[in-house]
């Protein structure tokens, strides 16, 4: 990406509240469901990648989840959340990175990802992106992605995107079990129509 990550999405959350851009999502029902389908116990690593100031993390805690990291360039995106859980932050961790230069000990169960994937368009950023899922999920690990599908918009947030049918994202990580994907209409608070595509996936034992 030629863009600066860090100072476009600053930029964002520091001139917009949070339900004025097109992602925003009052209950996110869908990814809830799916992380619900997975049953993984209480106790699970789970990651939220390119988070912003979703609500997904409240409904996590609410639900009984205690290990819970949420990952976003823009610090600002993650004080928002911060402020909104009140002392709730306390219990998750809160990681303030790039998605392609993130590094961490921890491995995870489920890796989350609404609506951060299709912002890489470049070949070498798409890898690192894969490479990163390689690397931090666990073997039998779930990986759950929502991009926008080849029927959904060409651009978001001023930014060129990536679109994806199912045969594309299965591509990407072939060497994973292939759940499920299916496409579903988001509306922007404004009322635009955009299609997602989600998709489960899981790691094998011994990759």
């Amino acid at each position: 990406m030629t863009y600066d990550a860090k100072e476009h999405w600053e930029s964002i959350y520091q001139t917009k509240k949070p339900d004025e851009v097109s992602w925003y999502q009052e209950n996110p029902e869908t990814s809830l469901n799916l992380i619900s389908e997975t049953n993984v116990d209480k106790d699970a690593k789970i990651i939220d990648v390119g988070a912003g100031a979703s609500k997904l993390v409240d409904n996590l805690l609410t639900l009984g989840f205690r290990n819970i990291t949420v990952l976003d360039v823009s610090s600002s995106a993650l004080n928002i959340a911060k402020k909104r859980l009140g002392a709730g932050a306390n219990n998750v961790k809160w990681v303030v990175s790039d998605l392609r230069e993130f590094e961490a000990n921890d491995k995870y169960d489920i890796w989350h990802d609404r609506a951060v994937l299709h912002f890489l368009t470049e070949k070498e950023d798409i890898s690192k992106y894969v490479k990163r899922v390689r690397q931090l999920l666990k073997p039998s690990g779930y990986l759950i992605v929502s991009t926008f599908s080849e029927n959904g918009p060409k651009k978001c947030s001023g930014l060129d995107i990536k679109q994806y049918s199912e045969d594309s994202v299965k591509k990407l990580f072939s060497d994973f079990e292939h759940i499920k994907s299916f496409e579903e209409e988001h509306l922007t608070p404004w009322g635009a129509s955009q299609i997602f595509i989600f998709s489960v996936f899981r790691k094998g034992d011994k990759i």
